[in-house]
C-alpha cells in the first residue's frame, strides 16, 4: 500500500513554485474528485458571504424603516389635530373682533368636540372615573374625603380626565376618593 501524502495547497504559500511527483494510480483518479470538491467549497463560501451581506443589508433597511416609522408615527395624529388649531385660531379672531362671549363658548364647545373626536379617531379615549371603583391602574388618587353617599374607595370627584391609547394608560385620572364616615361625626 502506498504511504499517504497530505499537501496543504492553502496554507503552503510556495505551493506554485514547488515540485509535486506525479501521482500513483489512485491519486490520479482522485485529484479531478478533490477539484470538484474544492470547487463545490468555494462556491459555498461564496454563497454564504453573499447570504450573509445580503442578510447585513436586510438588518439594516429594516432598521431604516422601523426608524422612519418611529419618527413619522405621529404624521396622521398631527394632520387630524391642524384643523382644531385653525379653528381656535378663528374662535380667538372671532372674540377679538366681536368680544360675544356667548358666540366665543359655542365656538370653543364646537373645537372641543372636534378635538374628542380627533383623539377617538386615533383610538385614545377617555378614562371613565366618577362613580366607578377606584383603580389603581387608571386612577391616581389625590385625596380621600369621608363620605356617607358612596362606598369607600369610590371616585367622588374627578380633578384631572385620564386618558387611554387602546388599552395602554397614557394619563391616569386624577380623582378623590369617597372614604368612611367616623361614627358620632
Amino acid at each position: 500500500m502506498p504511504e499517504e501524502r497530505h499537501i496543504d495547497l492553502n496554507s503552503d504559500p510556495d505551493f506554485d513554485n514547488a515540485t509535486v511527483p506525479p501521482p500513483d494510480g489512485d491519486e490520479a483518479d482522485a485529484i479531478p474528485e478533490i477539484a470538484a470538491l474544492r470547487k463545490d467549497l468555494d462556491e459555498a463560501k461564496d454563497r454564504m458571504l453573499r447570504a450573509r451581506a445580503e442578510l447585513e443589508n436586510f438588518r439594516a433597511r429594516t432598521n431604516r424603516e422601523i426608524a422612519n416609522e418611529r419618527k413619522y408615527a405621529s404624521l396622521d395624529l398631527i394632520r387630524n389635530l391642524l384643523p382644531v388649531w385653525d379653528n381656535l385660531g378663528r374662535a380667538l379672531e372671532a372674540v377679538r373682533k366681536t368680544h360675544n362671549t356667548e358666540s366665543l363658548a359655542e365656538g370653543v364647545q364646537l373645537v372641543y368636540e372636534q378635538f374628542v373626536d380627533v383623539l377617538k379617531k386615533h383610538h385614545c379615549e377617555k378614562i371613565e372615573a366618577l362613580h366607578q371603583q377606584f383603580d389603581p391602574h387608571r386612577h391616581a388618587s389625590i385625596a380621600q374625603l369621608p363620605n356617607a353617599e358612596f362606598p369607600p374607595n369610590t371616585v367622588i370627584e374627578e380633578t384631572q380626565t385620564g386618558f387611554a391609547l387602546h388599552d395602554r394608560v397614557v394619563r391616569p385620572a386624577q380623582v378623590v376618593l369617597a372614604g368612611a364616615v367616623a361614627d358620632g361625626v
